[in-house]
């Protein structure tokens, strides 16, 4: 399973948030990404700042032939596409594409896998129990929702209708 996290707090030429996602989706199929299933969209207070607009976030389970490398090379061009300005850590954007597991795979280096900080971000946990619900870490094999209810409570992020 080839999953990727979905965020931004800011609008892009597609529109707001929630558009530029969909869209996002949209030219990943174009470029030889089948979305296979994605999840509820989730609003998420920005942080650190949370005087910055609130992301939107979701989590799409897709099939490529590309490898880790190809695909988040990929992923990081169609944030580009979608003016997406690397800055500041944390810093508000446009469009964010996480590659969060590709087939189980372990690796480190050019891209390291599973996503590092996917056990601590409730925004990406959340979207990705709902769009996968039977995935398992590859490291510490607990699933999303397990691993979502270990997180300290500081306000799950809202599933948007």
């Amino acid at each position: 399973m080839i999953l990727i996290a979905l965020g931004g707090n800011l609008a892009s030429h597609a529109g707001p948030p929630a558009q530029t996602l969909k869209c996002a989706l949209g030219r990943l199929e174009q470029l030889c990404v089948k979305i296979l299933s994605v999840s509820s969209f989730y609003e998420t207070p920005a942080w650190p700042d949370a005087v910055a607009p609130p992301f939107i976030n979701a989590v799409a389970a897709v099939k490529t032939t590309l490898q880790p490398v190809e695909l988040l090379d990929l992923l990081h061009g169609v944030e580009t596409e979608f003016g997406r300005m690397r800055s500041a850590p944390n810093a508000p954007r446009t469009l964010d594409l996480d590659l969060l597991d590709h087939d189980a795979k372990v690796m480190t280096g050019a891209v390291t896998l599973p996503h590092p900080r996917l056990t601590e971000r409730s925004f990406v946990l959340a979207p990705l129990a709902e769009v996968a619900p039977g995935w398992r870490h590859p490291v510490f094999w607990q699933g999303a929702a397990e691993l979502l209810a270990a997180l300290p409570d500081r306000g799950a992020p809202k599933k948007l209708a």
